[in-house]
């Protein structure tokens, strides 16, 4: 599996997304976010957290009309699988990719710790080595990590399971605490927990392990 990791400028933890997939035995290839195209065989691009382009305007605007998306909006057209995660699942919420907005945090704090999950659905190519139900600790760090979307579109992701993970109560008023949801053909996953942050035990746990592994799974059986 080649997955392709963009950099954006405040892009802040595309190293250690990087490490992840490699730890999972993928091939990994860093984009630069003035790049036309994605490297040949690209299987999977993943769209890290930080602050790209120092979230000016909105979080994820910015990267969203650099020279890079193009070609990451067409790879997701195409069928190619994509993980945004924490600033990466705003910048796909920008391009159109997922549907909803991330908001300002309730309270308007920025929110930093360990936070429980619950797997909401294991039927995807990203959570399929979870259960359903299963509860999962793993890192946040956001200030507009609060999803909304409306009622109809809420609806719509509650009838097609494609909400893939959800907060303990209380993180930060997403709607439905929802801290992760797939695009319609299942390919496209934005969460704003950061299973980079917790894939070997010097982490504290290993909880997001089983994501980058499951992917490479996928891919190398495809």
């Amino acid at each position: 599996m080649k997955a392709a990791v963009i950099t954006f400028p405040g892009s802040n933890c595309d190293r250690d997304l990087c490490v992840a997939f490699e730890r999972a035995g993928a091939e990994v290839v860093q984009v630069w976010h003035k790049d036309e195209g994605l490297p040949e065989g690209t299987d999977l691009v993943a769209v890290p957290g930080g602050f790209s382009y120092g979230d000016y305007l909105r979080c994820g605007a910015i990267a969203a009309q650099s020279p890079i998306a193009a070609a990451l909006r067409d790879h997701a057209a195409r069928g190619g699988y994509v993980l945004g995660i924490c600033n990466g699942f705003q910048v796909l919420t920008e391009l159109g990719l997922l549907p909803g907005a991330l908001m300002r945090n309730a309270g308007l704090t920025f929110v930093c710790r360990p936070a429980k999950l619950e797997v909401a659905t294991a039927d995807s190519a990203f959570t399929s080595l979870y259960r359903k139900g299963e509860t999962l600790n793993i890192p946040v760090a956001h200030h507009d990590g609060n999803y909304q979307i409306d009622p109809d579109g809420l609806a719509m992701l509650r009838e097609q399971d494609r909400i893939a993970f959800r907060y303990a109560p209380g993180v930060n008023g997403s709607v439905a605490d929802i801290a992760g949801v797939l695009s319609e053909n299942r390919r496209v996953l934005g969460m704003m927990p950061h299973p980079e942050r917790a894939v070997e035990d010097a982490h504290g746990g290993t909880d997001g392990k089983p994501i980058f592994a499951a992917l490479t799974e996928a891919l190398l059986a495809a």
